[in-house]
């Protein structure tokens, strides 16, 4: 593939959606584009606007929370792995609000706490922590939540 195609190729791509310049370098290289044509061809579709890492931090942050249900930890983890900048990230979050946080965490907890399975408060109150967690929130807000909330077992096993 020449260094014209992939660019065409790859324009057409962020004009559709977001991307972020590691994602499309991963494709360039699985296309085999030399690494100095790929860094050329990324600093040209900055230079024109079709890819911006802060405007990708911002939609991935809102499409992670609002349809993927992910918290702040797990987003910016995927974000560190995209190598965006720790500045971009932490300004993404802001469209992240608190009580939208811990409304959705609370959200999520309930609706595993009705699917799970447990013989004692203790049981049900690790599994609900270890869910949360891998969901990526912070485990201060999940004590936040599961502290407000009465615990109840569910069915036992």
């Amino acid at each position: 593939m020449t260094a014209e195609t992939a660019y065409n190729r790859l324009a057409n791509k962020c004009a559709r959606a977001e991307c972020c310049a590691a994602d499309l370098m991963k494709s360039m290289q699985r296309w085999g584009i030399e690494p100095r044509e790929q860094a050329q061809i990324v600093a040209r579709l900055m230079r024109e606007g079709f890819i911006d890492e802060s405007r990708f931090a911002h939609a991935f942050v809102r499409d992670k929370f609002r349809f993927s249900h992910w918290g702040a930890v797990r987003i910016r983890q995927e974000l560190r792995l995209r190598q965006i900048a720790d500045s971009v990230i932490d300004d993404a979050l802001t469209e992240i609000e608190e009580g939208d946080n811990l409304a959705e965490l609370r959200r999520l907890i309930e609706q595993k706490r009705r699917s799970t399975k447990s013989q004692s408060d203790y049981e049900l109150r690790g599994k609900l922590i270890r869910y949360a967690l891998g969901r990526g929130f912070s485990y201060s807000d999940i004590s936040k939540v599961i502290d407000c909330d009465d615990i109840e077992p569910g069915e036992s096993d």
